[in-house]
């Protein structure tokens, strides 16, 4: 099905004939879905920590944080396109000469739409397309209300006016400060000086579209001088790209490689599942893991930090213990009752199902057994109640040999066709927030390899078009999914003042993103 050409295109993009043609092998024999046991619960998976357990916790980490090197990974590659999607039809199919705003409206239904102009005087970029408006419409103040709307809206998302829609989330205006508008960026870095930084220092690692690195390098500049004075912390910022060896390729529906007018292969971005290769080369005792776009303005930072320190602590906490449990095994005379405490710690409080045959293995393989399932990354991750929100959650999950972990599972790794499954869906209390601190280091300062810890089989097949034609797209396993399945994985109840995502443009006018 590869052509000649075709092996000088793969090589090109730093992926081989083989890693190739076991993608199209994929496409063709499917992925299986994963096999629910339950959702986590309460007790059963998710742990909830008293006020008096979370500042014991806070305390804690508070103490160690500076004999830590500590690194906040901030995914931060996506475009804003998917936040105006509603306003990008509008601009398309609203003509202010033909109909009334409101007839438009009551004819879409589209309330996300309607919220944006109720609330239009409340976004943080509103003194800007209006100042913009002036350069491109000089007679603007004499349009009617409509005709006002229908260019702001123009205005904000058109390529040769302020071009929203392509802008990086990360560096559109976020929040509205009283002479000062910051950007989700920038309240990644107020938040670090709060939880991630360490001897007044904090390190921050964004992953971002190649494309975007010389505008975020210039914002960086234009606000670093007042963070830091702000927050009495020196930042150190780096940058990291999706690699194009992480791409996969497309299919047709019949599993013939997917080729563009010019007879190329088509590849694509394999979802944020290719950012373990980044994740990869950090190398800091403590990573907090957090998305672009959820930030809060800047009266609940304190609160939120102090969920991320009781994280980070109970992380340390793990961590100490789990060190100290994997030097006694280094001494084959260990007694078997500290074998069995080893065993009751894995279960109780890393979550790890021991298996039934534990206690008719031979002392030489408990104490293999034990090694390998104590010796791997640990994360800790907040989970927040369910309320209706799209994406995954916790649950445990059985493999294909048995063994029964807990995961983060999005939805669409889910058989809702099976009425079991669907149910154990429907009834999960709650959702991931992509809220994780990591330890990657073993017990003798070692980083893993955490490609080492994958399950390839949770990666997704979605359906999607291109010039009109239909194809299938692979995508890796997530990074708090598959990515991260043969972690020890600890799930805590957060509550939803830490999940604060702009989804839509109109997030932006939730009280978390208000000054008022």
């Amino acid at each position: 099905m590869l052509l000649e050409k075709d092996y000088l295109q793969i090589k090109s993009k730093g992926l081989t004939e083989a890693k190739v043609k076991e993608q199209i092998q994929l496409f063709k024999q499917g992925l299986p879905f994963v096999n629910l046991v339950s959702a986590a619960t309460y007790g059963d998976g998710i742990l909830k920590m008293s006020e008096d357990e979370q500042q014991r916790l806070i305390d804690l980490f508070d103490l160690r944080r500076d004999n830590n090197s500590i690194l906040k990974f901030v995914p931060a590659s996506g475009a804003a396109t998917r936040m105006f999607k509603s306003l990008f039809k509008f601009s398309e199919t609203y003509n202010p000469e033909i109909e009334t705003l409101n007839a438009y409206l009551n004819k879409e239904k589209d309330s996300t739409l309607s919220l944006f102009f109720v609330g239009l005087e409340k976004f943080p970029f509103y003194d800007e397309v209006k100042k913009e408006m002036e350069t491109h419409y000089p007679d603007y103040k004499a349009f009617s209300n409509d005709e006002h709307r229908y260019y702001f809206v123009k205005t904000m998302l058109d390529a040769d006016k302020l071009n929203y829609g392509f802008f990086p989330k990360g560096l559109l205006p976020f929040h509205q400060y009283k002479g000062h508008i910051s950007t989700a960026f920038e309240e990644h870095l107020f938040e670090a000086a709060l939880y991630a930084s360490s001897q007044q220092k904090a390190h921050l690692h964004f992953t971002i579209s190649e494309r975007y690195e010389h505008i975020f390098d210039d914002e960086f500049k234009r606000i670093q001088d007042i963070v830091e004075r702000k927050t009495n912390t020196k930042f150190h910022i780096s940058f990291s790209y999706q690699k194009e060896s992480t791409d996969t390729i497309a299919v047709t529906p019949e599993n013939e490689p997917f080729r563009l007018e010019d007879g190329s292969l088509l590849f694509r971005p394999s979802g944020h599942g290719a950012l373990l290769h980044n994740l990869n080369e950090q190398e800091a005792d403590i990573i907090f893991i957090k998305n672009i776009d959820n930030v809060v303005v800047f009266k609940y930072e304190k609160e939120v930090a102090n969920y991320k320190k009781a994280l980070a602590g109970l992380l340390v906490s793990l961590q100490n213990k789990t060190f100290d449990y994997l030097r006694q095994l280094e001494n084959q005379d260990i007694t078997e009752s500290h074998l069995v405490e080893i065993a009751e710690f894995l279960s109780n409080k890393l979550n790890t199902k021991i298996s039934s045959e534990f206690e008719k293995y031979s002392k030489k393989y408990q104490i293999e057994y034990l090694r390998t399932k104590l010796n791997r990354p640990i994360r800790v991750c907040g989970m927040v109640k369910n309320e209706g929100e799209p994406g995954g959650g916790p649950f445990w999950v059985k493999d294909e040999s048995g063994q029964v972990s807990l995961q983060i599972v999005e939805s669409a790794q889910i058989n809702k066709k099976d009425k079991r499954q669907k149910n154990i869906l429907k009834h999960a209390t709650h959702f991931n927030p992509v809220d994780l601190v990591c330890g990657i280091k073993d017990y003798k300062g070692n980083t893993f390899n955490l490609e080492a810890f994958v399950d390839p089989k949770t990666a997704f097949i979605t359906m999607k078009t291109k010039t009109g034609k239909e194809l299938k797209a692979l995508e890796l396993p997530g990074l708090w999914n598959g990515s991260m399945a043969n972690w020890n994985s600890i799930f805590v109840e957060v509550p939803l003042i830490t999940f604060n995502p702009v989804k839509t443009v109109t997030d932006l006018l939730k009280p978390t993103h208000q000054i008022k």
